[in-house]
């Protein structure tokens, strides 16, 4: 089971820098004999982003574009920042005190609430899910205990599911307050710590549980069943947006990768496992 103190938010950004520098020495550019790029950042957005670079490499012989494990958006910048990474994938925008890079916006795609696959309800309203985090709401209809599972509080997460409603915001404090709780730092940590977990319950982005298929159940939000058509057509509100973020001075390696994700062939790689493509330039 998965639990952690809130605290651990900055220690995994820590972690995540550490961990994307490691990676970089112990593999240099020198072992390839091509051009090596690299990636990381946010999980949600890893999944679809292997996939793009299979694609890429496939129609570029001698390029690499290596995806390292979850480093969470806040570590994936500071990554890029001290040059141990060429792109990041962001959750969020860049914060006034992050210079020297650039962020664009690529694709949304809908945050979702998911369980674990034996629970027997299958959607939840808004005033549910303040209930829940609340305190207020502890069992699901078939009386079993609802399991929540937290991200820390400085989490892109956290944040995102606060402005879901008027309450959600004090609600979110509440349940953060609340000792005992499951605290996942990564999105694949949450999304594990909810299939493991009886009654489990905790937040997702459709296009991570289309590329890592986790044995989790999705959950209607207001009796919409998330999609990117549902998404797209404004009846499905939630979603999380993703950035790539790179140095301001990009290598010219990393540029092409980062058009092409932003091309008519990314664009239908990433349409494909549950992203809504924000815009898509004359490209390929």
């Amino acid at each position: 089971m998965l639990a952690v103190s809130r605290a651990a938010g900055w220690g995994w950004v820590c972690l995540g820098v550490a961990t994307a520098l490691l990676l970089v020495t112990v593999y240099p550019v020198t072992v390839l004999a091509g051009e090596v790029i690299t990636v990381g950042g946010a999980g949600t957005g890893l999944g679809a982003m292997k996939l793009l670079a299979t694609a890429y490499e496939l129609a570029h012989p001698g390029i690499s574009v290596r995806v390292l494990p979850s480093l969470g958006s806040a570590g994936g910048i500071k990554a890029v920042a001290q040059g141990a990474l060429d792109i990041a994938i962001s959750a969020r925008p860049l914060k006034d005190n992050e210079q020297g890079m650039v962020a664009v916006e690529y694709a949304r795609t809908p945050f979702v609430f998911v369980a674990h696959r034996k629970v027997r309800a299958h959607g939840l309203t808004l005033r549910e899910l303040e209930e829940i985090y609340a305190g207020a709401k502890t069992a699901w209809p078939d009386g079993g205990r609802i399991r929540l599972v937290l991200r820390p509080e400085t989490d892109t997460d956290t944040g995102i599911i606060s402005t879901f409603s008027p309450g959600m915001a004090k609600a979110m404090r509440t349940a953060l307050g609340r000792k005992g709780m499951i605290v996942a730092v990564t999105d694949q940590e949450c999304v594990a710590a909810v299939a493991q977990t009886p009654g489990g319950l905790g937040g997702a982005t459709l296009t991570q549980l289309v590329t890592e298929k986790q044995p989790v159940k999705v959950l209607a939000l207001e009796g919409i069943i998330p999609s990117v058509q549902a998404l797209a057509e404004g009846r499905y509100r939630q979603f999380k947006t993703l950035y790539l973020v790179m140095p301001s001075a990009a290598t010219p390696a990393a540029r092409r990768f980062a058009d092409f994700i932003r091309s008519r062939e990314g664009a239908r790689i990433l349409g494909r496992v549950g992203n809504l493509v924000v815009s898509t330039p004359g490209g390929r």
